[in-house]
């Protein structure tokens, strides 16, 4: 069984064995597949029995020239990459992997939350160049510092990551607000549901942690925005299309959103002229919630398995 991984260095970029998946097929792996052209994706792919991808799109083009394609598995959750329609039409099942970063991608959304209350990397720059040794007084700090403590936080989309991202707010004595259009008991543990112009009146933090649909492209936008209390702090580390991103920086421009926490922007690598590069109080970092190596590593088992589950014939975690 061929098998070809088309974007295999963000999810392995050496700290990794490709040893699970070479034991179920020949296994050729291209670091970086994404920007060589679709041209170029086919001749990768034409050999392949199975695919594996991230990023790389899989477009009805490349299913066309791939008559030996047997199998698609998307090492993520988010499978819009692939043309699942496509490859249902030509009996290819799609495979993702449905949970393996909970706990890291609620970690993260609370590590933005606490550098933007707390700005420890600034403040340890500014002790290393030597501005608390010249300073006058014993400590000295250059932004507000925000106690987290008796304050709320809503969470949009309130299924496991957002959920994981609640436990730590309580945890750290916040009120927990949700909204979510699937409310479930687990749910109802942490935080209490509530609909869209309740979360945003209320809360000083607002995380997002849902998926990206037509309904909730650009839920964050200048209307939304409008209803929220002054100076919120605004987290997104689920889909950047879930932000209208000129408008988020127009309210932090104004002060109307005291600072916000970015891990994905609409287009990524995220592109110069983003108007959130040079908007007041913004952190972004470069989609990497999802990266540490426990969860990378769970995501090479679950591809594993998912290939082995096909070749067994009870394809699991199908999409299409």
């Amino acid at each position: 069984m061929k098998i070809v991984v088309l974007d295999g260095y963000a999810e392995n970029p050496g700290d990794l064995s490709w040893a699970p998946l070479e034991a179920l097929g020949e296994l050729t792996v291209y670091d970086r597949s994404f920007a060589c052209g679709e041209e170029e994706i086919i001749r990768r792919s034409q050999e392949a029995e199975i695919l594996v991808v991230n990023k790389t799109p899989v477009t009805r083009r490349l299913l066309d020239a791939c008559q030996g394609l047997r199998f698609i598995a998307v090492m993520a959750t988010g499978y819009n990459v692939v043309d699942c329609a496509a490859a249902r039409e030509r009996g290819i099942p799609v495979s993702n992997i449905p949970t393996y970063g909970t706990a890291a991608v609620g970690q993260f959304a609370i590590a933005m939350l606490l550098e933007i209350c707390h700005h420890v990397a600034h403040h340890s720059q500014a002790v290393h160049e030597g501005r608390w040794e010249s300073c006058p007084d014993w400590c000295f700090w250059d932004y507000p510092l925000i106690e987290l403590d008796g304050k709320t936080m809503g969470i949009i989309g309130f299924g496991r990551i957002g959920q994981q991202t609640g436990r730590i707010a309580k945890a750290m004595g916040m009120e927990v607000l949700a909204y979510d259009s699937h409310p479930t008991d687990s749910g109802r543990a942490i935080g209490a549901y509530v609909d869209l112009d309740t979360l945003l009146a209320r809360s000083h933090v607002i995380a997002l942690h849902c998926p990206l649909f037509p309904e909730t492209e650009g839920i964050i936008n200048r209307d939304t925005i409008a209803k929220m209390r002054d100076g919120v702090i605004l987290l997104n580390n689920s889909r950047g299309p879930l932000i209208v991103e000129q408008d988020l920086a127009d309210a932090l421009n104004s002060g109307k959103v005291y600072a916000a926490g970015l891990d994905v922007v609409s287009q990524e690598p995220i592109r110069g002229d983003n108007p959130l590069l040079s908007a007041k109080n913004c952190f972004i970092t470069p989609h990497i919630s999802w990266a540490p190596r426990e969860s990378r590593q769970r995501i090479m088992d679950a591809t594993a398995e998912n290939i082995r589950a096909f070749l067994a014939g009870g394809p699991v975690n199908v999409v299409n």
